[in-house]
C-alpha cells in the first residue's frame, strides 16, 4: 500500500496539513508525489526542504525540470519556458535560502522520472498512448512495460514525454498515477486504467492524495488550499 500526492507547486501549509493527515490515518506506508513541487505558489524553497528533510520519494514534473534547467543549462528551451511558467514566486522563495539553492536542485536531478511499483505505477504525466504504436509489433507474452521503459527513459523531454504529455494515456496492465493535468476532483478514467490526481492546489481549489493497494484505489484525501501558500 502506498500513499501518492499531487502536484504541489509551492503550496507548502497545505501540503504539510495533507502530509500529516496521511501519517495519521496510515503511518505505516510510504509517500509518494507525483512531482511539480515548485513554481506558481509562494512556498516552493519551503516545500523542497521538507521533502528533503523528510526523504519524500518523487518523481519531478516538467516545472521541477525547468527550474532545473535554469540554473543548470541556462541557453535550453526548458530554461527559457521557465521564465513564463510561474518561475517568479520560486526565485522569491530562495531569495533568503541561496546556499540550499543547488542542493534542492541535484536533488531534483537525481529522482527518477517514474516509479513502477507493485501497487501502481507513479509518474508525473504518465505515458502516452502515443506508445501504443509499439504494441502490434511485441510477440505474444512479452512483458509490456520492460519493452517501453527504454523508450520513454529516451523520449522524457519530448511533448509526448513522461514530463510533458497531454495525450490520453495507454493502459499499460497496472494502474497510473498522474498529476500535471488539472482536474477538479480526483479523477479516473477506466480506458487507461490512469488516476489523475493534480486537483490544482496552485489556483486555490485543493491538494489531494491517493491510497493506492495492488491497483486499487483505496481512499482518497484532500486539503483545501491554505491562502498563505497563493497570497502574500
Amino acid at each position: 500500500m502506498v500513499a501518492v500526492i499531487g502536484d504541489i507547486h509551492g503550496c507548502y501549509f497545505t501540503f504539510l496539513t495533507l502530509y500529516n493527515k496521511i501519517k495519521k490515518a496510515y503511518p505505516e506506508i510510504p509517500i509518494y508525489l507525483v512531482g511539480d513541487l515548485v513554481d506558481r505558489g509562494l512556498n516552493s524553497y519551503q516545500v523542497m526542504s521538507f521533502v528533503e528533510s523528510e526523504k519524500i520519494k518523487f518523481t519531478p514534473g516538467n516545472h521541477d525540470y525547468m527550474f532545473m534547467h535554469f540554473f543548470k543549462d541556462p541557453a535550453s528551451i526548458f530554461a527559457r519556458s521557465w521564465v513564463f511558467n510561474g518561475n517568479e514566486p520560486t526565485l522569491i522563495s530562495y531569495e533568503e535560502h541561496n546556499q540550499d539553492l543547488f542542493r534542492h536542485i541535484e536533488l531534483i536531478r537525481k529522482m527518477p522520472v517514474y516509479y513502477n511499483l507493485d501497487d501502481c505505477f507513479i509518474s508525473h504525466a504518465g505515458i502516452s498512448n502515443y506508445y501504443s504504436k509499439y504494441l502490434d509489433e511485441l510477440p505474444p507474452e512479452t512483458d509490456l512495460l520492460e519493452t517501453l521503459l527504454p523508450l520513454v527513459d529516451a523520449d522524457k523531454l519530448s511533448e509526448v514525454g513522461i514530463l510533458w504529455n497531454r495525450d490520453e494515456l495507454l493502459n499499460i496492465g497496472k494502474l497510473q498515477v498522474v498529476g500535471h493535468t488539472h482536474q477538479k476532483e480526483v479523477t479516473y478514467i477506466e480506458e487507461s486504467n490512469a488516476i489523475y490526481i493534480d486537483t490544482a492546489a496552485c489556483i486555490g481549489n485543493k491538494l489531494s492524495a491517493v491510497i493506492i493497494h495492488e491497483n486499487e484505489i483505496v481512499n482518497t484525501l484532500d486539503e483545501e488550499t491554505h491562502l498563505e501558500d497563493i497570497i502574500s
